[in-house]
């Protein structure tokens, strides 16, 4: 799934691809994808555990790479109506 996200990449790992929202509504507004088909939170099973552990470990590393535990971040996952794509992803946002 990574190769259809025409985007510059900020961190990735087999199991997910993390880079710049294309229409951002935050100063730092990243999306964090994961490769496998996943639909929604609520399709998060056990099979997904390494998927966990790279996505705190990539919010971790860019937190740090861009110095957002200074001034605030969020994660943030929607679901149902405030859910846009059928694709799980979450939102690593921050005002700067």
């Amino acid at each position: 799934m990574s190769f259809l996200i025409p985007a510059q990449r900020l961190h990735e790992t087999a199991t997910l691809v993390a880079f710049y929202h294309p229409q951002p509504s935050y100063p730092v507004h990243i999306l964090i994808v994961p490769k496998r088909a996943i639909g929604n939170l609520m399709e998060i099973s056990q099979a997904d555990q390494p998927f966990l552990v790279d996505l705190f470990d990539c919010v971790r590393q860019l937190v740090q790479k861009l110095h957002l535990d200074r001034q605030g971040y969020r994660l943030v996952a929607n679901g149902g109506d405030f859910q846009d794509i059928a694709q799980l992803h979450f939102h690593l946002i921050a005002e700067t």
